[in-house]
């Protein structure tokens, strides 16, 4: 445990920030997970009205440094293939 002032501040800091940091971490999972299930049960009219959202919440997650960049376009172009798979394969 710290001892200095400053020290005990920082670690404050620092929990309150691994908290807000997780949660939305989850969110940006949840959105992803819920993605996939929509392409999954075959709903591909759903997932690609969800799909701009999606993408708003993967930017915002590399720009609070949640994920890097590269990860948040490869995530985007990866879930954006997923939906044309899914229409290639249904029809």
């Amino acid at each position: 445990m710290p001892i200095i002032k400053s020290a005990k501040k920082a670690l404050r800091k620092s929990e309150k920030r691994r908290e807000v940091n997780a949660k939305k971490k989850e969110t940006l999972l949840k959105a992803i997970k819920q993605h996939r299930k929509l392409i999954a049960a075959g709903k591909i009219e759903e997932a690609k009205q969800y799909l701009p959202s999606l993408y708003k919440t993967l930017d915002k997650a590399a720009k609070a440094n949640l994920i890097k960049q590269n990860k948040s376009s490869r995530l985007k172009s990866r879930l954006t293939q997923s939906i044309a798979k899914s229409v290639k394969t249904s029809s």
